[in-house]
C-alpha cells in the first residue's frame, strides 16, 4: 500500500508525462509548509527558464519578515512575480503542474494570480 507522498508522486509523474507529449512549457508547483515555489521548465525539462519562491528576499520582504511563506497570500504573490518573469522571458503559454498536489488553497492561489499575471493555461 502506498504512502501519502507516493500517491503524491504517482499523481505528479502521470501529470509530467502527458504534459511531455504536449511538448509544452511547464510551470511547475511545489509547497511544503513552510514555503511555495514556482519554477517554468523548458518543454525538454532540462532547463529551469524562470523561477520564484518565498525565499527570494523581495518576496521575504513583502510578506513580513520570517514564517509567513505558507499562506494564501503568500503564493498569491509568487503567482504574479512568476507571471512577470515567464513574460520577460518571452513565455506566454504554458502546462500547469502542480505536482500531484491538490487544486485548492494556496496552489489554486498561485495559478489564479498567474492567469491574472498574463500566463495562460
Amino acid at each position: 500500500m502506498l504512502n501519502k507522498k507516493e500517491q503524491r508522486l504517482r499523481r505528479a509523474r502521470q501529470t509530467r508525462v502527458r504534459i511531455a507529449l504536449q511538448g509544452a512549457v511547464r510551470l511547475q508547483v511545489h509547497r511544503t509548509n513552510l514555503h511555495i515555489y514556482a519554477n517554468i521548465i523548458s518543454p525538454d525539462g532540462s532547463r529551469v527558464l524562470a523561477s520564484a519562491s518565498t525565499l527570494e528576499p523581495e518576496v521575504r520582504a513583502q510578506l513580513g519578515g520570517h514564517g509567513k511563506g505558507g499562506n494564501v497570500a503568500a503564493a498569491a504573490i509568487i503567482g504574479k512575480r512568476i507571471a512577470e518573469k515567464a513574460r520577460a522571458a518571452g513565455i506566454e503559454k504554458v502546462a500547469f503542474d502542480r505536482s500531484g498536489f491538490k487544486y485548492h488553497g494556496r496552489v489554486k492561489a498561485l495559478a489564479e494570480a498567474a492567469r491574472e499575471g498574463g500566463l495562460q493555461f
